[in-house]
């Protein structure tokens, strides 16, 4: 029997939010008991939860995440072990098999920190060689179960280098772990917006 694992948070009204972006707000609009169906409505900005990058999100006249192929959001994923690793830097990659367009999945368990305040404080990421030794190795898709591969600064180094080159980014991960020493296929597929990102359900499809 074929397994698939979800590596998608659920969005609820309490979603975290990126330090000083606006709240997300999802409730319930309209009720079977008053007007014979249930509705909701949903207001949030699109790096809230899981949620995939595309090129404008940092590049002036970047690619939409509408803009891409269907065939960009399923591929072989690599799952790199960087639990306990603070600063995730090109030798990680050493002992990985990377081919291109590949899915490389960066396990930090800090997801595990996803409601709690301490998961905006001083969380993993990587190195500008880090990516660009992916960007070179031609990868489709880079993501991880923090809330971005910068550190919190002005000029988010590492988005800069993935996303000129096409390199999406999916931030905000969970249940990365449950991957290890298992070969997968990901399926990432954002909802077609026109837009700089949109949010992403990602499952992964166990060999």
């Amino acid at each position: 029997m074929t397994e698939f694992i979800d590596l998608t948070h659920t969005f609820t009204d309490d979603m975290p939010v990126y330090p000083g972006d606006d709240c997300a707000k999802l409730y319930q609009s309209d009720f079977i008991k008053d007007c014979g169906v249930s509705d909701h409505k949903i207001e949030s900005g699109m790096h809230v939860g899981t949620h995939m990058d595309a090129p404008l999100h940092m590049v002036e006249g970047g690619a939409l995440i509408c803009d891409f192929p269907i065939e960009k959001f399923q591929n072989r994923g690599v799952l790199i072990d960087a639990r306990n690793v603070k600063i995730i830097d090109r030798d990680i990659l050493e002992n990985y098999n990377i081919r291109e367009n590949d899915t490389v999945l960066i396990w930090t368990d800090w997801d595990k920190k996803f409601r709690d305040h301490d998961y905006f404080k001083d969380w993993p990421h990587m190195t500008v060689a880090f990516a660009q030794t992916l960007v070179d190795k031609k990868i489709a898709l880079i993501g991880m179960d923090t809330l971005g591969p910068d550190p919190i600064c002005d000029d988010f180094p590492v988005h800069k280098t993935f996303l000129p080159n096409n390199v999406l980014i999916i931030e905000n991960m969970t249940n990365l772990g449950v991957l290890n020493g298992k070969e997968v296929i990901i399926h990432a597929y954002p909802m077609k917006y026109k837009a700089d990102a949109a949010p992403v359900r990602v499952v992964a499809k166990v060999k």
